[in-house]
């Protein structure tokens, strides 16, 4: 933990400014006095790739179909007709790969595994060319001084599954495989993700329609969908303790919904945290709290998704950690109403990157690491995702993405006034190492701080990647 707090920050402003009021000489170097934007030493500097959007290689090794193979070769479905039929073909430069993330002096890398390079059919006998992949994969990091973070459900679910997240029994699919995995890797690998973002491959692929596999269903069969999927979380964490080594760490990423108080005064910090807390009560709060909300029960009314005995212990296993999506925020003032909070929606102006949805409010930052703690107490928490998309040209063999180095900037600066105010955060994975597929947005956003040539397969460092090598050699804010 830094020694240089907050509190000390401000007396030394205080003092500088005492000292211009009297006019004395020491003025000009106690306001040069640095300020220490450092970081504990033991905390862990990574990035985040998922399997679906940088692998490729779809019909080799055994691997089976997925829901997203069959949506984005769906006409109209991904821009430009993109798939990731090839991505950034990881499957076969892993260990170029590896050298990208040693190149960056990284300790740590998230990675999820392909379920269906596992178990073509989604269940049933494994396949041993994929578990021999990952084997590979997790061994060139290891040797590279590389930690792995495995996520073991990033949105590619195997095809053959009947009726995919609607259908309870996917769930128990997702706990076998989750269990097999850890009982193979957990000699080498000590921290797994379960699933990543429930509301995004649950919402936006069941309820909107935007993502794999596309549906729109009416709320009661949308609010059994993500039953399900908090449930396979749930069930996972069950069967990776079982299956994996003592002491190996089990957690989630979600891109729980963060609020940020308008203004720092404790009504507005009450909303905001109360408004994290019911606006993700299908999710992160049904996982920390092992129950639904009352509230959220009696909103949904006849179409509350149907729990069976034992499901919400499941859903609330105790986690080693938990892991934060983190990329825009949402405003929330208090007021009089009977919930308490009013959510302000962003304006035409409200600066934001190149994808249309991603605002710009690097307190978001503080504030998901400052809500999970006041609200449910984990014992440690990571930043699993934070980045930015931007238009990334490439000029002359470089790319200048000054707009991505300041957005990572106060980000992390942000992470930083938590860190030195005593909340459990201790590692940080970037999104992403290198430009990839980016689901409905086919290859048009790129989120890489490497620059990847989708026609030769070339990666080719940014400027964000030399600010974050440096960030990393100091071990603090640049």
């Amino acid at each position: 933990m830094t020694d240089f707090t907050r509190r000390q920050i401000g007396k030394s402003l205080v003092a500088a400014g005492a000292t211009l009021a009297a006019g004395g000489t020491g003025a000009t170097a106690a306001l040069a006095a640095p300020i220490d934007l450092s970081f504990p030493k033991d905390f862990r500097w990574g990035c985040a790739t998922a399997s679906y959007q940088i692998e490729g290689a779809v019909n080799e090794d055994g691997r089976g179909p997925t829901n997203w193979d069959v949506f984005s070769h769906t006409p109209g479905r991904v821009a430009n007709g993109d798939t990731g039929d090839v991505a950034c073909d990881s499957y076969h430069r892993y260990a170029d790969d590896t050298k990208l993330l040693t190149g960056l002096g990284v300790k740590a890398y998230r990675l999820s595994l392909a379920w269906s390079r596992i178990f073509p059919e989604g269940r049933g006998k494994p396949n041993q060319k994929g578990v021999d992949h990952y084997d590979r994969v997790i061994d060139t990091l290891l040797a590279a001084g590389i930690d792995p973070y495995v996520t073991l459900f990033h949105w590619d679910l195997p095809q053959a599954l009947p009726g995919g997240w609607q259908s309870r029994d996917t769930a128990k699919a997702f706990a076998d495989y989750a269990g097999f995995m850890a009982g193979k890797l957990s000699d080498r690998v000590g921290h797994f993700m379960t699933t990543n973002e429930i509301r995004c491959f649950t919402d936006i692929g069941h309820q909107e329609g935007r993502h794999a596999p596309g549906l729109k269903l009416p709320p009661a069969e949308a609010n059994q969908v993500r039953h399900h999927g908090v449930l396979a979380h749930g069930l996972g964490v069950q069967a990776i303790r079982a299956a994996a080594r003592k002491g190996t760490q089990v957690g989630l990423a979600e891109n729980t919904v963060f609020h940020v108080p308008v203004i720092e005064t404790l009504e507005h910090i009450a909303a905001a945290n109360k408004a994290t807390r019911e606006e993700n009560a299908m999710f992160l709060t049904a996982v920390m709290e092992g129950r639904y909300l009352d509230s959220y029960l009696a909103e949904q009314g006849a179409a509350a998704p149907r729990v069976q005995a034992g499901d919400m212990a499941a859903i609330g296993s105790p986690l080693d950690f938990v892991a934060l999506n983190v990329y825009a925020p949402v405003y929330v003032r208090a007021d009089a109403s009977a919930k308490g909070y009013a959510i302000i929606p962003h304006l035409a102006s409200s600066p934001r990157m190149a994808s249309p949805w991603l605002y710009v409010g690097p307190e978001v930052a503080y504030w998901a690491v400052r809500s999970v703690s006041e609200l449910w107490a984990p014992k440690s928490l990571y930043i699993s995702e934070n980045g930015c998309s931007a238009d990334d040209p490439l000029v002359a063999g470089r790319v200048d993405d000054a707009d991505r180095v300041m957005f990572l900037r106060n980000y992390v600066t942000q992470l930083h006034r938590a860190v030195a105010e005593g909340y459990p955060l201790h590692g940080y994975f970037l999104w992403s190492l290198m430009d990839n597929f980016e689901w409905a947005d086919g290859y048009t956003k790129r989120f890489g701080i490497h620059y990847v040539d989708f026609a030769t397969g070339q990666r080719i460092p940014k400027l964000s990647a030399a600010w974050y090598r440096e960030l990393i050699a100091r071990n603090a804010v640049v």
